[in-house]
């Protein structure tokens, strides 16, 4: 709520009605996602703004999900951006016009996979606003698939994408910072023509039954200040935790701090940037 523009994934959609929901073939591996309409609330209570819909839950109701949960959000005034019919939004705040795209490898989502035309919606974008943001939803998911690889990760039979050379390619279409998740765990940050990238953001609020032991338990706020072109100043990490239902709180001992730290030194030592215990992130 202290930030310019606050941004989250929004994994599920809004729907107090029953809606179509999806056909699974083993139900115990199998999760559909919705919230009751009035939740939309809570969100803006929260200072959210703006919030990513391509993730592999935004469709477990339907097109009616599809379709309520783009009217809930409109209604409540959050900008959201994923969709095949929503692929990107623009809007204005306090004199900056900013831009944002989402993508992911599901259905009825704008594609992690498909580079160029992500790029040319990234270049649009930027013909037009002063910051780009962009989200992805990729990675392969869990403890075992906290780094990065730089290559296609394939899970469960799927192809979610290569964070590490799409987060490069929107880059150089002109994305100023890049979001993502999808891994249910935390990935490094990373810095590209001075640009910000956070590889995943973990869990950040979940509920009932959820494995949040370990690092499925914890995860940054980030807040990253950028100048009027989009380049990089500084950023903070907040460390917070999970401890099961009831949503985050802040975690004293600084868990997903010390995580990125590891991660971002083992996956791109190469990055430039600096993370110092007190959250602080600068370029060297």
């Amino acid at each position: 709520a202290h930030a310019d523009i606050t941004f989250g994934n929004l994994e599920g959609g809004f729907l107090t009605g029953d809606g179509n929901v999806k056909k699974c073939s083993n139900p115990k591996t199998c999760y559909a996602f919705k919230s009751p309409d009035h939740y939309a609330k809570y969100f803006v209570d929260a200072g959210f703004d703006l919030l990513s819909v391509a993730n592999n839950h935004v469709g477990d109701f339907g097109d009616i999900g599809r379709k309520n949960t783009i009217n809930v959000l409109q209604a409540v005034g959050i900008h959201f951006a994923g969709l095949l019919d929503h692929p990107s939004v623009t809007f204005d705040r306090n004199g900056v016009k900013y831009g944002f795209c989402a993508f992911a490898p599901n259905t009825g989502t704008v594609s992690i996979n498909d580079l160029e035309n992500a790029a040319s919606i990234v270049r649009r974008l930027d013909a037009t606003c002063d910051i780009v943001i962009v989200s992805f939803h990729g990675g392969a998911e869990g403890a075992a698939h906290r780094n990065i690889k730089r290559t296609n990760e394939i899970f469960l039979g799927e192809n979610r994408g290569n964070p590490y050379a799409f987060a490069r390619a929107v880059i150089d279409a002109g994305a100023d910072v890049v979001f993502g998740h999808g891994p249910h765990v935390t990935r490094a940050i990373d810095l590209y023509k001075d640009r910000f990238i956070a590889y995943s953001l973990g869990n950040f609020a979940t509920y009932g039954r959820f494995n949040l032991q370990g690092s499925a338990g914890i995860a940054p706020i980030i807040k990253v200040f950028v100048d009027k072109k989009g380049a990089f100043h500084r950023a903070e990490i907040i460390s917070t935790k999970q401890m099961g239902r009831g949503g985050p709180v802040l975690d004293e001992e600084n868990r997903v701090l010390k995580e990125i730290i590891d991660l971002t030194t083992s996956d791109v030592p190469e990055s430039g940037l600096s993370i110092l215990p007190s959250g602080l992130v600068t370029k060297k």
